[in-house]
């Protein structure tokens, strides 16, 4: 139990309490760090030895040789899609029929949904994820049980429950009376219930109807401080099938801003293939993209014009697309992101603090939460992983070499994975603690 007056963790720590896009000075690193937590706060950050002689009545808790990061935010996942991770060699639409959407069918079995939900949240936890935005199911029960078991948990997760009236598997579709009745029940629920959000879930302009998209736009009405998640220009058959869908509109993102869904609280995730134009409205409506690098990969989905998106001034962050994509990790998501950065056409070389920044900060300020979590500045709350590599790996044998932090955090990012996460914490709160107890 943390110490009434609070605890200082001492070991080297990394955040990024600015943009790195704007400001090459964003990284902010301790060698010998310290993190001063006063309930659940961030009360303090920076150098041990000024913190040890500001607070020398507060109980150190000596973490040295491993690292402090903040908390890893994931904006784009599926938690009924746990089961199909793995499904390779299909483009999007094919692996939609033939893997995912199977499996969410199986949500309606509510037992089920409860075993696969706390999977899910012990995966997001054991990765160093704290903060996820995350597709429910086509079910209200099988969502509310993703809501319960991201609570037990304690972690912070948005989700909601997702909503097709068409072109799917008849048994995953609702019509919009029904959508627009079990959406606002649980939104009633758990919208702003501790650490949960409610976010209005249409599965992409293919699967929903103009009468469905209304639903969402009179949800979103309702309700103050709703999320909005969607899909968008993911793959080019999806892109072209929406355009006969919807001959009125000009482009893709048109079929959401004729129902009023792009705003600073929407988050669409891949926009693979966007248009010109399409990234000036994004940019002028505030609305954030998640980019799964992983996933647009592994389905073939194509290469994310990072350097189109960052021009048109349009916010970006990362997610893991479980089970498109190919696990929980963040850390996995950012180095993949700069893998494809470096072969893409227009690509742009992406050092550790913008890997840092995509998989935290950005995150948080795709989501509203950036005043709450994403960094350790004084005053937020108190969400970081513990990463601590196995002392026989190759990331421990790279880390003895005396290295710049930048450096350091590059090679955290290479090399770490699930077995270096030994604890993470949402407010102060430990929700994962590793087995492990070597060295520790």
């Amino acid at each position: 139990m943390p110490s009434p007056g609070g605890e200082l963790l001492r070991a080297p720590l990394f955040h990024t309490p600015r943009n790195p896009f704007q400001d090459s000075s964003a990284l902010e690193s301790y060698a010998d760090g310290g993190l001063l937590i006063r309930e659940g706060r961030v009360a303090g950050c920076g150098d041990y030895a000024s913190l040890r002689g500001a607070h020398p009545n507060v109980p150190t808790v000596d973490l040295r040789g491993g690292f402090l990061l903040p908390g890893f935010i994931d904006t784009h996942t599926h938690f009924p899609q746990l089961r199909v991770l793995g499904g390779l060699g299909r483009s999007l639409l094919d692996w939609l029929e033939d893997c995912a959407l199977p499996e969410e069918a199986q949500m309606s079995d509510h037992s089920h949904a409860c075993r696969v939900a706390r999977g899910f949240v012990q995966a997001l936890a054991s990765h160093g994820t704290t903060t996820a935005l995350v597709f429910g199911a086509h079910f209200a029960p099988a969502t509310a049980a993703l809501f319960e078991a991201a609570e037990a948990a304690g972690l912070r997760v948005a989700a909601g429950q997702v909503l097709s009236d068409r072109r799917l598997r008849p048994d995953l579709h609702q019509t919009p009376e029904r959508a627009y009745r079990e959406s606002s029940l649980l939104i009633e629920r758990f919208h702003q219930r501790g650490r949960l959000a409610y976010a209005v879930t249409p599965r992409f302009a293919l699967s929903t109807s103009e009468a469905m998209l209304e639903v969402c736009q009179t949800l979103l009405r309702e309700t103050q401080g709703l999320l909005f998640q969607t899909h968008l220009n993911e793959n080019v058959q999806e892109i072209a099938e929406v355009a006969a869908l919807f001959p009125w509109a000009s482009d893709y993102l048109a079929v959401y801003e004729r129902f009023g869904l792009t705003n600073p609280s929407a988050v669409m995730a891949h926009n693979v293939h966007p248009t010109d134009s399409e990234l000036d409205r994004l940019a002028s409506s505030g609305a954030a993209v998640a980019h799964c690098p992983s996933s647009n990969a592994a389905l073939g989905s194509g290469l994310f014009p990072m350097k189109r998106h960052l021009n048109a001034g349009v916010r970006c962050a990362l997610g893991t697309d479980v089970g498109g994509g190919t696990g929980f990790g963040m850390l996995k998501e950012a180095l993949q992101s700069y893998l494809l950065q470096r072969i893409a056409p227009d690509g742009m070389l992406l050092d550790a603090g913008h890997l840092l920044y995509l998989a935290t900060l950005a995150g948080a300020e795709a989501l509203g939460l950036n005043n709450e979590t994403g960094d350790f500045r004084i005053g937020k709350s108190a969400d970081f992983v513990y990463l601590r590599p196995p002392s026989d790996s190759p990331l421990a044998a790279v880390l003895e070499r005396e290295q710049s932090p930048e450096s350091v955090l590059a090679a955290i990012f290479t090399l770490a994975g699930a077995e270096s996460v030994r604890e993470v914490r949402v407010e102060g709160s430990i929700v994962y603690r590793s087995a492990a107890t070597e060295d520790r």
